[in-house]
């Protein structure tokens, strides 16, 4: 049964989309989880943002379905024989949404730009940089400080969107106020908490296989939400589906389920480092090492996600190539988990976990609040709205918080950027040299196998450390109109709207 408090909710959210705007002759509606944090690419960290952004600034390079490196921006590359060089030949005929020309000073400008600016998210994503050269208006060459294999996998994501010289000059860090770029939708307006509105850019190079003249985005905590406004009309497309609802919709004629299996994970981070760490938490790595023990995986996935997810213990998935079979994931071992309570020489730990307040994860805190009390350790769970979360976490002020990583196709961006030391996105101000010795070892060298050993020796040091408890990896679930015709679903989660059509 709904609690009533959603009814209040659910009449709000439809009430408030009355304001939406209809100008444009053919109007997509989307519901996101989240309102997004930012939407200048050098600075964004929320997954909900990478939704719009894909829509309003074209990469380098992209994904295709199945995870593979496809061009977009760059039309083709090349390695050098020693892993140190990257050359980029680009796309000739691209404008930005303000009419200036895409070239290589463009692609040189958001590089260094994502490496210099102080408030830049992307340093660690791309910090293997050494420079980068126009050769000539559409070469670009970018020598590395040493081989990282990974980087081209990152410019597939934020690290890669270009924006428009000009007006990063022009707006340096209120760009996000009126982002200007290359995409198939410029933007026209973002009214905090309630939407952000694109309208087609007529002189996207690949203009024809877009379809929709505006675009709006809805952030909508709470999947039950989401789902109502969907059933409703109010919106067209909605991410993330609650597992438990997948069945029903699945029965409903004029809707349509489209899911595809994640890159990433979901987690519980501890602060080690930072001024809000849990000293009996951070310094004590046997009660980490309790916590985890006492979390029987499974039956979250069951409970909450009715078996639709897979149960996880590393930074990839089970069904990943470089996860760990020698380390699988652990059963529920209470016992064993109050043994490590009293090698750690502790009774009972008090923790405050910071959780998003979408009812899932919340369902989620509540049950392993319920396992971990077993042993002693008394969990409090505080609801958070994200982007306030992130923002307290990025500044230490926390002892521990229920998050997920979207994932990338290359395994060290399922590392690095939160862990590696110093890392902008290193929520738990973790350190260690071993580990970040061995993640440089692995993105030196091509070979998967080699590769694979070396992350291998990174899993066994994460499941000592565990700054990160590793829980469970979903499917990205969308629903939409059934009439949403082409609509195919990425393993990273993002919408892309590339041939997508609403029939009459």
């Amino acid at each position: 049964m709904k609690p009533i408090h959603l009814a209040l909710m659910t009449g709000i959210a439809l009430g408030v989309l009355g304001a939406a705007p209809a100008s444009a002759q053919s109007v997509l509606n989307i519901a996101l989880q989240d309102d997004p944090d930012t939407l200048d690419p050098a600075t964004n960290w929320s997954f909900v943002g990478r939704h719009v952004l894909q829509s309003l600034c074209d990469k380098l390079v992209d994904i295709d379905a199945e995870g593979q490196i496809a061009p977009m921006l760059a039309t083709s590359w090349e390695w050098s024989d020693d892993s140190k060089m990257l050359t980029f030949k680009l796309r000739e005929g691209v404008t930005f949404h303000d009419g200036e020309p895409f070239n290589a000073e463009a692609v040189k400008y958001n590089l260094e730009r994502a490496l210099t600016m102080e408030i830049s998210r992307r340093k660690a994503e791309i910090s293997s940089i050494d420079s980068v050269e126009a050769v000539d208006e559409h070469t670009v060459q970018i020598t590395l400080k040493e081989p990282s294999v990974p980087l081209l996998a990152a410019l597939s994501d934020r690290a890669g969107m270009m924006i428009s010289p000009k007006a990063g000059e022009e707006l340096g860090e209120n760009f996000t106020s009126s982002p200007v770029c290359s995409g198939p939708y410029k933007f026209v307006e973002h009214v905090a908490q309630d939407r952000i509105v694109l309208e087609k850019f007529a002189d996207y190079y690949n203009a024809g296989d877009y379809h929709f003249d505006q675009l709006v985005f809805r952030g909508m905590p709470d999947s039950n939400v989401r789902l109502l406004n969907l059933r409703s009309g109010q919106m067209d497309l909605i991410e993330r589906l609650a597992a438990t609802d997948v069945a029903s919709v699945k029965s409903e004629s004029n809707l349509a389920v489209s899911p595809v299996v994640g890159l990433g994970y979901y987690g519980i981070t501890f602060d080690i480092g930072g001024e809000g760490a849990n000293l009996d938490i951070a310094q004590k790595q046997a009660v980490r090492e309790a916590f985890s023990l006492a979390i029987d995986r499974n039956a979250i996935n069951q409970v909450v996600f009715e078996g639709q997810f897979a149960t996880g213990n590393q930074p990839f998935p089970p069904s990943s190539f470089y996860y760990d079979k020698d380390n699988p994931v652990p059963e529920r071992d209470v016992e064993a988990a109050r043994a490590k309570m009293q090698e750690a020489g502790v009774d009972e730990v008090e923790l405050e976990l910071l959780v998003p307040t979408d009812p899932e994860r919340q369902q989620v805190a509540q049950i392993i609040q319920a396992m971990v009390g077993e042993i002693g350790i008394k969990m409090e769970i505080k609801p958070t709205e994200l982007m306030t979360l992130l923002d307290i976490a990025r500044q230490g002020k926390f002892q521990a918080h229920l998050v997920g990583w979207s994932g990338r196709v290359d395994p060290d961006l399922n590392i690095t950027p939160m862990l590696a030391c110093g890392a902008a996105g290193n929520d738990a101000h973790y350190c260690n040299e071993e580990l970040d010795a061995v993640l440089a070892e692995a993105r030196a060298v091509a070979d998967p196998e080699t590769r694979k050993a070396k992350y291998k020796e990174a899993v066994e040091i994460l499941l000592h450390d565990l700054p990160i408890v590793y829980l469970y990896h979903s499917q990205w679930i969308f629903a939409h109109n059934a009439k949403l015709q082409g609509f195919n679903p990425y393993p990273d989660g993002i919408i892309r709207l590339v041939g997508v059509t609403m029939a009459e």
